[in-house]
């Protein structure tokens, strides 16, 4: 009996196995939210999320995953890092996003923009994490620079430490950014400053979502935050959700949209549940690759 038993057992595991890593890895899909932060009488803003797909140049079915996401027609585009894994898939990133390129959009990066994947322990993932200090300098350097100016060339905003502004539909939005937390990469001082009274809204881009980064933007009451970094949990249980976030972020917030609550302040939250997976584990399960399409809307008048 305990035999047979586990025989089954195993015929289950390898069965979610094969299912996680053959054809939910490729599963890809476009999550729509809708959230009333405008001010009133604002028009509606169609946002579009972008995080995490540590792309491999041989990947056909995630670029053209991307190259489609230009027909949602977003007025705005956030990208919030790791988008390469290797050096080769520069180009092949670049032309996927073809004309989305050409929309109004910022950008923080990941450690996975500078740096490729190595091996790790998967266990590893289920502790609490607090983050590394640095990007291991055994990985293989990532073209950084020709990564920036491609995103930069056609009009993207850098947001990696800076604070910018953009008028999109005729909306003012303000937007501060910071680089890869999980890796010590933030440096929240240099954006850091009230929100902007002439601001419609006040935006915060961050790779990693570390608490320290979320309680700096909500205590400068930043409204809305958007982050990528923990693949929504990755191996996920049915039923139940995310096991973990890799970072100090509660695993019920491994993704899409959330109130965040800071120790001096509030805001809207969403993490990406991301579009890939580290080459080194090409896995997901309960938790499909995706992008998100939000519609931010105006708030009800008081």
């Amino acid at each position: 009996m305990i035999a047979k038993t586990l025989r089954r057992l195993g015929i289950i595991g390898a069965a979610c196995f094969a299912y996680g890593a053959l054809v939910e890895v490729r599963d890809f899909r476009v999550r729509r939210v809708t959230l009333d932060i405008l001010p009133p009488g604002s028009p509606s803003l169609r946002v579009l999320h972008l995080s995490d797909l540590h792309l491999l140049a041989r990947q056909s079915a995630k670029l053209r995953f991307v190259e489609q996401l230009a027909g949602l027609e977003p007025d705005l585009v956030i990208n919030t890092g790791d988008n390469i894994a290797e050096p080769e898939a520069l180009q092949p990133l670049l032309e996927s996003l073809g004309r989305l390129r050409q929309v109004p959009g910022v950008f923080v990066f990941g450690s996975n923009d500078y740096a490729g994947p190595h091996l790790a322990n998967p266990l590893g993932y289920l502790r609490r994490s607090s983050g590394h200090n640095g990007v291991t300098p055994s990985r293989t350097p990532l073209p950084t620079q020709a990564l920036r100016e491609g995103l930069t060339g056609q009009g993207w905003r850098d947001l990696n430490g800076h604070r910018t502004a953009l008028e999109v539909c005729g909306l003012n939005l303000e937007f501060r950014g910071t680089e890869d937390a999980h890796h010590g990469l933030d440096d929240y001082e240099s954006v850091a400053g009230p929100a902007s009274a002439n601001a419609d809204l006040s935006i915060g881009v961050t790779h990693s979502p570390y608490r320290r980064v979320l309680d700096a933007m909500t205590t400068d009451k930043v409204q809305l935050i958007l982050a990528g970094h923990t693949h929504g949990g990755q191996v996920c249980v049915p039923g139940y959700g995310a096991l973990t976030t890799n970072c100090d972020l509660p695993p019920a917030q491994a993704k899409g949209l959330s109130p965040y609550q800071g120790s001096t302040g509030s805001s809207w939250l969403h993490v990406s549940g991301g579009v890939g997976t580290s080459p080194y584990a090409p896995y997901r399960f309960a938790c499909p690759p995706e992008v998100t399409l939000l519609t931010l809307r105006a708030a009800p008048s008081r």
